[in-house]
Parts: C-alpha cells; structure tokens; sequence
C-alpha cells in the first residue's frame, strides 16, 4: 500500500464533492466529515513462547443518527487508523444506501494473522473486546468480520462480551457460525450481492449474462462467491489476482476458458492466498499481480483491498471494460474514477455494490434479537430484493440527473443521514 495514500482522505474528498451537489449547510457537513468517537488503545497477550506482545487497537464510530453502529474488526499488519476512519465513513453510507437503520463504524487491530497461533488469536480477540465492552452492544455497536478475521474470531469476541455483560447477547456481533446464532445465507451474501448489481447492471446496458466475461481480483471470500454466482448465471471469469501463499509474492491466475473455483478453493489457504505451483501444473497462466487489470474482458471486480485502481494503472484497463464493481471498499481512487468517468465506464460504487454483507448482517441481527431464525432461501431472497432495489434506486437518479453512478448513490445516502440528524437536532 502506498505510503502517501490516505483512505480517510479520500472519504472526505468524496463527501465534500457531493456535499457540494446536496448544498448541505456548514454545520451537517462538519458532523458528518468526521466519526462522532474514536478508541485506541493496546491488547496486551501472553504469546505462546511465554512473552508478553503489545498490540494496538481501533475502534472508530462514525456516525449512528439511523440505528447503532455497524462495522467488521481487520487484522491486518498494516492497519492504520486514518483506513479504520474511511471504512467507518463508507459504513455509514453504505447501510444507508440500502436503507438499513444502522450507522457506520469500523475496528482493526495491526496484525498479521498468518504469524499467529489460533490460541495467541484467542486471546486478541478477547483483549479487542475488553477494551471497548462498554461501547459497544446490540444498541450501541455492532462488529463483524472483516479482513483476515473469520466465524471463530466472532464467536470468541461474543463470548467475551456475554462473559462482562453477564447474559446472552447473540445479536451484539454479526458473521458468527451458524451453530451459535449466525444466518444461513451470510457466507455467500457479500459476493452474491456484488453480482446483483452486476446483473442489474448488465440488463440496463443491454448485455447478456451469458458468455460475458469477468476479472477479479482478490479470491477471498467475496471474490469466491461473485465467481461463483456470476458462473452461476452464465458467465466466466478468466483471470483472479492474490497471493501466493508459499513465496508471499501477488499474482493473476488466469485460464481463457474460465476458472474453476471449485478447484482453486482446494489449493486455497483460509486467508484466500492460491498455491502458484499447482494452480500452473493444472494449466492456469501465471501473470504479474497487476494482469488482471489488462485482461480483455466486460467486467472488472476489484475484491482485495483499498485503494488499487489508481491514476498509475488505470490507464493498462483493456478498453472492452464496461462495468467495474467494486466488491472491496475504497479500491478506485478519485483520480482513477476521474478517468473511468471520461471514458464511460459503468461503475457500480463501493459502498452499494458490496452492501450485501453488511445487509444479511443486519438479517442475522434481526433473526438474533427476535430469536427466529429463517431458512436459506428466504435469506438470499430478501438480500437480492435489497440490493436489487438499493441498485436501481441509484441508477434511476443516475439516469434522471445525468450523475455519475458513485455522485448518485452518495447522493441517496448523503440526505438520509443528513435527514436523520437534523429530525434529532444534532445540526
């Protein structure tokens, strides 16, 4: 990641862009530009080894006038509490977009799992949520996974906090097992619903499902389920972008007849990093990591990390590109948008086109509060209806106001929250 790079900055360069556009008077726009509260603080654990390592925390709460905060917890080695702000801020907007009642927040912890023992992750689990238990809860902050975290970091971090709070609280974190009070359907909702909105997409530009074609990059969670949904659907997707996970180096894999995800989900790590060597003895090309950018292909899926498309590479975009779905948060920067603008490429933003996680999350909330839990089907039914509706909602103000589908989509989110403050008196 680029050291002059400043997520955070970047959140606020989008919101004051569109701020503009809704004419928001100076005393919303300074609320909103900013998280309500912040908490650092140090995680103290006793290594496996006997020493005592000291690590450092994040819990960012942006905004919560529409409901409790919402937000995963990211391990990750270089977490920086300017990336955990932005997340927090896109959060807000993006259970918003789908109009949601939950605000936005965000946790992190600087890490690297991969040099971890399950019981060392164990116990920095435990330690994040000693250090914000009174801050948060099922009405006050809702965390969940993000990246590098899973199921079993969740579960860990409830027991923990049903341990302070003295009862059962399955409702306070989202992404938990379904064995104890996690939604079927969650696992897949993320990437599935980033191929919604492609479908929706798709229809609206007149293209068939069938046969079209698609690069990813990422192959972690979200990025295995979109494969394999769009696959689903019909398409292909021909190239996917990740770590190797022997030399720690990125890669493209890329197979010109379409990927098999079934096959390299089995030469697959738990932190989504492929095996270089034997995805090459069954026939996929190895490429540089920045390939799956250049591939002649309809659709890009950006799914790894922020802050990959930039004013550097945007440019080695193969020109049959007509759609970019960002499934992970923040991957275009605004100087690459500016040159996807110009060139007509249909983006579906962020902050819309990944919401299915944070959607079946707030299900899995509401089936924990009422302690009714309701079948697969059910679950991916209403996901796609909310995402299909939050999808279209956009593309029609899009379409009407001759805005660009991010502009719209900030637009719709932006008012609400903006609504929502100012029926509470806080500007």
């Amino acid at each position: 990641m680029s050291k002059e790079f400043n997520a955070f900055a970047m959140a606020q360069r989008q919101f004051d862009a569109v701020a503009d556009k809704l004419q928001l008077d100076e005393g919303i726009r300074e609320l909103l530009r900013w998280p309500q509260r912040e908490f650092h603080f140090t995680i103290p654990v006793r290594m496996d080894d006997g020493k005592v390592r000291v690590f450092k925390g994040f819990r960012v709460q942006h905004n919560d006038a529409r409901g409790p905060a919402k937000g995963g917890i990211r391990f990750h080695p270089q977490e920086t509490v300017d990336t955990v702000r932005a997340l927090a801020t896109w959060m807000t907007w993006k259970c918003a977009v789908v109009d949601i009642p939950l605000g936005g927040g965000k946790g992190g912890v600087i890490c690297d799992p991969h040099d971890l023992s399950p019981r060392e992750q164990e116990a920095l689990c435990r330690g994040w949520v000693r250090q914000v238990a009174r801050n948060v809860g099922p009405v006050q902050d809702v965390p969940a996974p993000d990246v590098m975290t899973n199921p079993q970091h969740m579960v860990w971090i409830m027991d923990e906090y049903e341990k302070l709070a003295g009862g059962h609280y399955p409702g306070f974190i989202t992404g938990k097992p379904v064995e104890v009070g996690g939604s079927l359907g969650r696992t897949e909702a993320t990437g599935y619903g980033v191929i919604y909105t492609v479908r929706e997409a798709l229809k609206r530009a007149g293209i068939p499902v069938k046969g079209v074609k698609a690069s990813i990059q990422g192959f972690g969670n979200v990025a295995q389920y979109a494969a394999k949904k769009l696959i689903e659907l019909g398409g292909l997707v021909v190239a996917v972008a990740c770590w190797d996970n022997n030399d720690h180096a990125a890669y493209t894999f890329r197979k010109a007849d379409g990927i098999d995800v079934d096959f390299l989900l089995s030469i697959t790590d738990r932190f989504g990093t492929i095996d270089k060597a034997k995805a090459g003895k069954a026939g996929y090309e190895v490429l540089a990591a920045d390939a799956w950018l250049e591939q002649e292909v309809t659709i890009l899926i950006p799914a790894a990390l922020e802050n990959q498309v930039t004013g550097d590479n945007v440019q080695r975009i193969h020109k049959q590109v007509k759609i970019v779905a960002e499934g992970a948060n923040g991957p275009t920067t605004p100087e690459a948008d500016a040159v996807l603008k110009q060139r007509g490429v249909y983006v579906i933003p962020d902050f819309l086109c990944n919401a299915g996680g944070v959607t079946c999350s707030y299900f899995e909330q509401v089936q924990c509060n009422t302690n009714f839990f309701w079948p697969k089907d059910e679950v991916l039914q209403r996901l796609d209806q909310k995402m299909t509706n939050a999808f279209n909602a956009v593309a029609d103000l899009a379409q009407s106001g001759g805005e660009y589908m991010r502009d719209a989509a900030y637009m719709i989110a932006i008012q609400r929250v903006a609504t929502a403050c100012h029926l509470r008196g806080w500007a």
